[in-house]
């Protein structure tokens, strides 16, 4: 196991958010929230209440689908503006009573970071959310599994996931992890394991799993680069992920003459509001997931294996779907995470992501089909086409990556 990295102290801070002391009712059949699109959201939204409606806009115009948090402007502000402009929204309400609502409102913050011994007073938090606002639903964010003993308050960070789930029945499992991803110290294979962890408890429970990645340097990891930024995103993906959130939208304040946690700056926008590149580049991906995304929400996962070209004992049996993966003649190896689904019609899916986030891959792929039966999602707009072959004069079926990057695949059900 890698060696634990240092917490960001801004993900450690608990959220304030105070409901009306209540028996803990039992949630009507119904009342739970179910998430019916795919969620691109973030921390840290706009720091100024100054040309709101426009800040918003740009949320909308990257590609965002999901709101967190309230600063700088009301929560029914905030869900006026999610809703003009076709988002949803989680908020922070404070002590509003009742509970702000409307059409764009999922749900309400109640904790970042737990120690199990907030367990059940976030259990009966939940279920007052639910009683008073039906269909809406309390958010809590976990730690990641990096996390030590005496943040979360059990001997193991599985028991901590899995105390969570029993005691507060959440909606929705939700995590952040930031591997590092440093020439020196790679830290990605503990990032699977924490996704792992969260794939296999969240299909015993039936709810959906969310996680944070990095956008932005901060303590020890260094500025990602796109190819870093999808590595993250689509491992999430093959790991069954149907939410996908950025730390961070907005740079939070530096502050401290330099000093702070995050002096470099380099969110999606700075403090003072200006867009940096990882706008523009969160915009080209958040595209593809809202195009993805249709069929992501219709996919049951069913494993996920990394294969390495350059190791024949990972391929020895072959993940379901796929028959040989093979690097064409002349190229370096590769490795590639592979995860494995049921399309809700019976048919299978498979999601190939290039494990390299520095070097393109461009491997000759067998599937359990015939390449005519095999079919790809469209990162452009959607569709589902015919897989096409990125080399056609050489033998076999080649499919192009780009560092970090991948691609989602149907196939006929199996016979």
């Amino acid at each position: 196991m890698p060696h634990p990295l240092p917490l960001p102290t801004a993900r450690t801070l608990v959220l304030a958010f105070v409901l009306l002391a209540a028996p803990q009712p039992r949630a009507a059949e119904g009342k739970r929230w179910t998430q019916d699109r795919f969620a691109i959201g973030y921390w840290v939204g706009p720091q100024t209440a100054h040309d709101a409606e426009q800040r918003y806009r740009e949320i909308a115009e990257a590609n965002f689908t999901l709101v967190i948090g309230t600063p700088a402007i009301t929560p029914d502000e905030q869900l006026r503006l999610c809703e003009r402009f076709g988002l949803r929204a989680i908020i922070e309400p404070g002590q509003a009573s009742p509970l702000p609502d409307g059409p764009a409102c999922w749900g309400y913050q109640l904790v970042d970071e737990p120690n199990a011994s907030q367990f059940p007073d976030l259990a009966r938090r939940a279920a007052v959310i639910r009683e008073q606002r039906p269909g809406r639903f309390g958010y809590v964010n976990l730690f990641p599994n990096y996390a030590n003993t005496t943040q979360l308050g059990t001997p193991t960070y599985e028991e901590h996931v899995r105390r969570f789930v029993r005691e507060v029945q959440p909606e929705v499992l939700s995590m952040d992890h930031y591997p590092s991803m440093r020439p020196e110290r790679d830290g990605r294979d503990a990032y699977c394991d924490n996704l792992e962890l969260f794939r296999r408890v969240s299909l015993e429970a039936g709810i959906p799993h969310w996680n944070y990645f990095y956008s932005m340097p901060f303590a020890d990891r260094i500025d990602p680069t796109e190819a870093q930024i999808r590595w993250q995103i689509f491992t999430a993906l093959a790991y069954g992920s149907r939410g996908i959130l950025y730390f961070c939208y907005w740079t939070p304040g530096r502050g401290n003459g330099g000093t702070g946690e995050f002096p470099k700056g380099g969110a999606l926008l700075t403090a003072e509001g200006r867009k940096t590149r990882h706008y523009d580049e969160a915009r080209r991906i958040n595209a593809e997931l809202k195009h993805l995304g249709p069929t992501l929400m219709q996919l049951t996962s069913t494993g996920v294996r990394r294969l390495d070209t350059a190791k024949p004992e990972t391929l020895s049996a072959i993940t379901p779907g796929l028959r040989s993966l093979k690097p064409v003649a002349g190229d370096p190896p590769a490795a590639f995470i592979v995860g494995t689904f049921t399309h809700q019609d019976g048919r299978r899916a498979v999601l190939l992501v290039n494990h390299s986030h520095s070097f393109t891959a461009w491997p000759t792929v067998e599937f359990e089909a015939p390449d005519a039966a095999v079919q790809e999602i469209s990162k452009t707009d959607g569709t589902v086409q015919p897989v096409v072959d990125d080399s056609p004069e050489l033998k076999g079926l080649q499919l192009s990556f780009g560092a970090g990057d991948g691609r989602l695949f149907l196939l006929p059900p199996p016979r």
